[in-house]
């Protein structure tokens, strides 16, 4: 994941009689389908020719290999899907045939771009007399500046190549739980009792489980013919097929006391402390038929570490992200990694350790702390740190107020996490401008194809930056969003015509990637999940189009 899909990352809203909601991450930072937790895989200098598009004239936009012989002027489109299981990874085209995909050439009046349609060929989507230069291969919402005659769309999943998944993300359960942990009720976000997942790494599942009514504190058993399960993963839920071995984990997280916060409160974070791996059973969801849920939990093997948090050296980034931002959620989590880090943060499933600060929180946590693991050796475990801000004041669209937020995150390996202190190993971009005036003040823009721009982060060096446009609405569904990336040596972009609805309101994100190992001019999904990763945004005020 952008840095990537998290269940518990969810983004916290307001109470709901003032319809004020976090524009925290877009979905399309999560990995999935087009997604990268988002999580968790979710982000000038003077241009010298104000006509001139992002890639026109300029250099390199990511490292071009040389064919030899006469010059191939097509671009081939690649989508596999890599499905790592206990036996390996084995590799399955996608057919792009009905994919949302094409090609963006800039024009040479330096004004547009010319679209390019592709041609279904076997492993992927042939464009045809494509010239020399960047151009942007656009999937969807997302689109990557390029000069790449070989671009791979492909993606990691986790579990076995031949599995059939559901159309829904969502399945009734009949559960009875036994042996739990005393059950603990939510307090705040910082406290906030048990749960329970269901994972696998046999197929591609994670999902919360939750009851209609929940058990009273200190029970050790419930039973709930009314529960239901509800996917994090980006995927729908998967069959379960016992002739194929899946099984699926039950795991019980519960808080753990751990001293004093640095603001004097007391201090929590959840692990799994029970759990069970059920035998093999058939079930193919259908958002009606209920899943029966038998399990008695079993206390899990724990593992202790120490870390030291530098929260101060996160929250000093605040006026870089934005001048009138301020401090949100700090988040530090231990995360499970199906069949090993070979291929890096493949897969979101669950959490093995969660610690969300309250608000604001700042100063140097050093700790040592416990999670537990229920899962085999050869499964891999990463850590994940990130510190949220947003804007001061809401922004209200219609009956809806949005609070656009940045972030500054750090993810590697634990061993590589916690052998020095956590803290920031990029800062995010600054002076953003939209058509050389200050994005961090409200206006309305008039262009149809604006220019924003950039500067260099102070702290890190960018491998690659990605801009995302967030329409804010006036209901309560998804946000739209249109994401651009670029190479780290860009600190502008001109956005293509219509990327700006009329009569709408936007924010913009800018992110700076310092991950060594991220290719967005190859094979963004891919190269997104090697770690380590680490990523700064900031983010701009609201902006109307006429």
């Amino acid at each position: 994941m952008s840095l990537r899909r998290l269940s518990l990352l969810l983004v916290p809203t307001c109470a709901a009689w003032l319809g004020c909601a976090e524009a925290g991450p877009p979905s399309d930072e999560m990995k999935g389908p087009d997604f990268v937790w988002s999580d968790p895989r979710e982000g000038t200098a003077t241009v010298a020719d104000g006509d001139l598009l992002p890639g026109c004239g300029e250099p390199d936009a990511g490292p071009v290999e040389a064919d030899a012989g006469v010059p191939d002027t097509s671009v081939l489109v690649t989508a596999d899907s890599r499905f790592h299981a206990s036996t390996g990874v084995t590799v399955v085209p996608q057919d792009l045939s009905t994919r949302d995909l094409e090609l963006l050439v800039p024009d040479p009046s330096g004004v547009g771009f010319d679209r390019r349609s592709g041609t279904p060929v076997p492993g992927g989507m042939r464009f045809d007399n494509i010239p020399d230069g960047e151009f942007f291969v656009r999937s969807n919402h997302l689109y990557y500046l390029t000069r790449e005659r070989r671009f791979d769309l492909g993606v990691n999943r986790v579990g076995r190549p031949d599995a059939v998944y559901s159309p829904v993300s969502y399945s009734p359960v009949t559960v009875d739980l036994s042996q739990m942990d005393p059950w603990q009720d939510y307090e705040s976000i910082s406290a906030p009792g048990t749960f329970l997942q269901v994972v696998s790494g046999d197929v591609d599942l994670a999902a919360s489980l939750d009851f209609s009514t929940w058990p009273l504190a200190g029970a050790t058993s419930h039973q709930d013919p009314d529960a239901y399960l509800s996917g994090f993963t980006g995927y729908p839920l998967p069959v379960l097929d016992p002739a194929k071995g899946d099984r699926v984990y039950v795991n019980q997280l519960n808080a753990v006391p751990s001293g004093t916060l640095p603001s004097g409160g007391p201090m929590a974070y959840t692990t799994v402390t029970s759990s069970q791996h059920l035998p093999s059973f058939a079930f193919t969801p259908d958002g009606t038929t209920p899943l029966s849920l038998t399990s008695s939990l079993q206390p899990t093997p724990r593992s202790e570490f120490s870390m030291e948090w530098r929260l101060s050296e996160f929250t000093r980034w605040r006026a870089d992200v934005n001048p009138d931002s301020t401090l949100s959620l700090p988040i530090f989590q231990v995360l499970p990694v199906p069949h090993g880090l070979e291929h890096g943060w493949v897969g979101y499933q669950g959490e093995l350790l969660n610690l969300t600060l309250p608000r604001g929180e700042t100063g140097v946590i050093t700790r040592r702390m416990a999670f537990g693991n229920p899962y085999p050796a050869s499964w891999g475990v990463l850590g994940y740190v990130t510190y949220t801000f947003r804007a001061g004041t809401p922004v209200i669209v219609g009956s809806r107020g949005h609070y656009p937020t940045g972030s500054i995150t750090v993810v590697d390996r634990l061993e590589h996490f916690i052998a020095g202190p956590i803290v920031p190993k990029i800062s995010p971009p600054q002076a953003v401008r939209i058509d050389g005036l200050d994005a961090y003040v409200s206006r309305s823009v008039g262009t149809t194809q604006p220019v924003v721009s950039w500067q260099q982060p102070v702290l890190g060096t960018p491998q690659a930056y990605s801009v995302t446009l967030t329409k804010l609405v006036d209901t309560f569904e998804g946000l739209p969003t249109k994401r651009f990336y670029v190479p780290g040596n860009r600190t502008y972009l001109r956005l293509p015509p219509n990327a700006l609805e009329p009569a709408s309101t936007y924010y913009l994100r800018v992110t700076a990637d310092g991950s060594p190992g991220f290719e967005p001019w190859r094979a963004p999904s891919i190269s997104m999940e090697r770690l380590p990763g680490s990523t700064a945004s900031t983010f701009s005020a609201a902006f109307t189009t006429p």
